[in-house]
């Protein structure tokens, strides 16, 4: 094989990476959907991998609006913490930890609403959302150390389609507002495609991918990657890629615009072959457990229109793309001092700027700031 024919078959997007694309080539429909979110149960532990990071203060789903009903209570758990989701009568969603204070009983199981309060399953102890206790059904005297708010109180908020919580280690107030999406509440654009994954590394990891250039090539099967402009200001972080890009109809001038607003809420416009809003959500369960949702939008018009094929044939691939990552991710080691070289993409700065995120890493409890 001439020079010319070796470099040519290694940048062919036909040459399949094999080590993981034979991993997934079998798994097709509900095997597929399953292997997204079962558990990976021969995977090294997060010690022998070297996750030993805090989880990010920022703002996080926990579920979707739609997924709780008023009346209902859900057990969620999210940030190495057994947590209780429930909608009031009100309609306003409420989170807490999940053990009540009085015998320890896990409210999300059997627990259930009482007017705007939660009710324990196990004495009826009822809960208001900032985590005091409203009624004892059968005593006198509420004891008085839970009368009180809980000192770390879950606020949350919808938007989106999305239940969200701001998380921060240290129960300090939201440091930022939520983005909100105006295609995500338009008639003319499709209800939201939803797919999910639990990915078995720390969501650090899985957001430096978006930065890392060479990955494309060997990971995806691209023949190759254009260079990204990125821009970097305080919590949020964004993108532009320009590109060709092919179709049944030749080649169109394509664009991705991409950004986050802190680590658990993301976004990504495709402009060009069918426009699509991708809304990631992604939440850390446990330090080397993420649940990531990816909900999908797009104009009704191309989504049902005659471009249908093509609009459902772009999230299939994008989705295709995040599997493909996953068989990487589920076993990857994080390594504080990686060595990065020329043509990985700015890593090392992507890393800078999500420090910020580690409360732990830049004050201490009580730190009086100026």
């Amino acid at each position: 094989m001439t020079d010319s024919q070796t470099a040519s078959t290694a940048t062919d997007a036909r040459t399949a990476p094999v080590a993981v694309w034979q991993m997934l080539s079998e798994l097709k429909g509900e095997a597929l959907q399953q292997w997204r979110v079962a558990e990976v149960r021969n995977r090294p532990s997060a010690d022998e991998r070297g996750i030993d990071l805090p989880f990010p203060l920022g703002w996080f789903a926990v579920a979707y609006s739609d997924e709780l009903a008023p009346g209902q209570v859900k057990p969620v758990r999210y940030f190495g913490r057994e947590l209780a989701l429930w909608r009031g009568e009100d309609g306003k969603a409420r989170l807490l930890d999940a053990y009540c204070k009085h015998l320890g009983a896990h409210m999300g199981y059997g627990g259930r609403v009482n007017g705007n309060l939660l009710e324990c399953p196990f004495h009826a102890w009822r809960y208001d959302g900032d985590g005091s206790v409203k009624d004892i059904p059968y005593a006198r005297a509420i004891p008085p150390q839970v009368k009180r708010p809980c000192a770390h109180q879950w606020v949350i908020e919808e938007a989106n389609g999305f239940i969200w919580t701001w998380y921060h280690p240290f129960g300090e107030a939201p440091k930022w507002e939520l983005d909100h999406y105006p295609e995500t509440s338009d008639p003319d654009w499709t209800p939201y495609q939803r797919h999910e994954w639990h990915v078995y590394a720390p969501l650090q990891s899985m957001a430096e991918n978006g930065v890392d250039s060479a990955h494309f090539q060997f990971v995806h099967g691209t023949a190759n990657f254009p260079d990204a402009e990125i821009h970097w200001d305080g919590h949020r972080r964004s993108g532009i890629v320009s590109a060709k890009m092919g179709t049944p109809a030749g080649e169109v001038d394509g664009r991705i615009v991409n950004g986050q607003n802190g680590p658990g809420q993301a976004y990504t416009r495709f402009e060009g072959i069918s426009e699509t809003l991708l809304v990631a959500a992604i939440t850390p369960i446990d330090r080397d457990c993420v649940h990531a949702r990816f909900a999908f939008t797009q104009p009704r018009s191309q989504a049902e229109g005659p471009g249908a094929g093509l609009a459902r044939a772009l999230i299939r691939d994008i989705c295709k793309q995040f599997d493909q990552d996953k068989v990487i991710w589920d076993r990857q080691a994080y390594l504080h001092d990686a060595i990065i070289c020329d043509g990985d993409g700015p890593i090392i700065r992507y890393r800078r700027y999500y420090k910020q995120f580690y409360a732990e890493q830049n004050e201490q409890p009580g730190q009086k700031r100026a």
